[in-house]
């Protein structure tokens, strides 16, 4: 993995511009700080290894190989977490991604990956969050907005309310009600005292404004309109007993840009939809995060037309999952070049269509069952079950740092069962 590092520099300039953005050019003062290649490696140990960022800095100030793979000196101490966390969460998920580029192309050259055969599959990568209900986020926003004006009041003595004991309480008694007519009057109740607590927050913000209170001030500006559709989305689901569409209904107040994703009819999900494809190596040739919860039908040209932009020429043999299947994506990918597709369930789609003989359809149903393996091995060993870094933009940036790392792995593993290729 280290020579594989080694043999593409150029993928080290956009970590670099990265890493510029957050640091001073012009500072001579303080500790030196860590080159992109540091960064780099130590983000790829922290997501093969499952690390948090505490265990991270202990394994690399207490592992000499560690040490050596992250290009640091034995006799310099090792960096601290919050170093590696400021300077891992500073490179960009479009960083990623082109280093991802780079590597599949580097395998290419090697002759590890053809890009000829193409499966692709969606999974689910959750969001950092704890369950979603009403009576909680109510509380969640009670709590957080109370911190924040008691901090505020403390440095610029503005408003403040406290009722996160009477929130909590009712919380938990809503958790403990059992039938819904119990719920109804500790639901009012709660809803009262956070619109008392939410008013006070506005007061508070108002106050702020003058004071030169700029940090706190954004904190509110930040919360208010989350905690107030969380009172609106509750009074309308219990009080009013309307049916919130999917779309509209907010599951964190820490994590807004989380989505709910129904799959298969039965299990409910809350993060981040996700397309991947690979090829017949295993390596991950592409990764979309969409945007809600798409049908995965309507992924299929498009997941064939950026394989064609990463290889410069459509696959000939690709597979897809049942629900990829219909009329208009089999002649969609026959007129872009591919000769054979299989989708494992035909929906209805004449079979000698898709492929020239029952022989290969077998053999591309199993090959697209290849794939579930892919995605077990990246949720169990690389953390893509649940992404634990905050905000969008980071939740993208985790998903190709994993995904980063997987495919180093995989193309070190095949080089090694195979030396010529090296």
């Amino acid at each position: 993995m280290s020579r594989l590092l080694d043999a593409n520099r150029d993928v080290l300039k956009a970590p670099h511009a990265d890493l510029l953005r957050i640091r001073r050019a012009d500072a001579k003062q303080g500790r030196k700080g860590m080159t992109a290649e540091q960064v780099v490696r130590a983000a790829i140990v922290k997501q093969m290894l499952g690390l948090s960022y505490d265990d991270l800095a202990f394994q690399i100030g207490d592992s000499l190989q560690l040490r050596g793979f992250c290009r640091l000196s034995s006799a310099d101490a090792a960096p601290a977490k919050s170093t590696l966390q400021a300077n891992i969460g500073a490179i960009r998920a479009e960083t990623w991604e082109a280093m991802n580029k780079s590597l599949v192309k580097d395998a290419r050259r090697r002759k590890v990956e053809d890009g000829r055969w193409m499966r692709t599959d969606t999974t689910v990568i959750e969001s950092n969050i704890h369950h979603p209900l009403d009576s909680q986020l109510l509380w969640d926003g009670v709590r957080v907005l109370t911190r924040i004006m008691q901090r505020a009041h403390d440095d610029y003595g503005t408003t403040r309310s406290n009722f996160r004991r009477r929130a909590k309480r009712r919380s938990i008694a809503i958790l403990n009600a059992g039938r819904m007519d119990r719920r109804i009057p500790l639901y009012r109740d709660l809803l009262k005292v956070t619109r008392k607590t939410v008013h006070a927050a506005e007061t508070a913000l108002e106050e702020l404004s003058g004071s030169g209170g700029i940090v706190y001030a954004t904190q509110l500006q930040y919360f208010l309109p989350l905690v107030k559709r969380v009172i609106d989305q509750t009074e309308r689901r219990v009080l009013r007993g309307e049916s919130v569409p999917a779309e509209e209904k907010l599951v964190s107040i820490f994590e807004p840009h989380t989505d709910i994703i129904r799959k298969d009819r039965r299990d409910t999900y809350f993060g981040h939809k996700v397309t991947l494809s690979t090829g017949r190596s295993g390596l991950v040739l592409d990764l979309v995060i969409e945007k809600g919860n798409p049908a995965d039908s309507t992924l299929t040209i498009r997941s064939a037309k950026r394989h064609k932009k990463l290889f410069g020429v459509a696959p000939e043999r690709v597979a897809f999952d049942g629900g990829f299947a219909s009329k208009a994506n089999l002649e969609g990918l026959k007129a872009s070049g591919t000769s054979e597709v299989c989708f494992s369930k035909p929906v209805g789609l004449p079979i000698e269509d898709m492929t020239s003989t029952p022989r290969l359809r077998r053999i591309l149903k199993r090959f697209r069952a290849g794939i579930e393996a892919t995605v077990s091995f990246l949720k169990r060993s690389f953390g893509l079950s649940r992404c634990t870094w905050k905000g969008l933009p980071h939740f993208r940036a985790y998903a190709w740092c994993s995904t980063v790392a997987h495919n180093l792995l995989t193309i070190a593993r095949a080089l090694l069962a195979h030396p010529a290729r090296a």
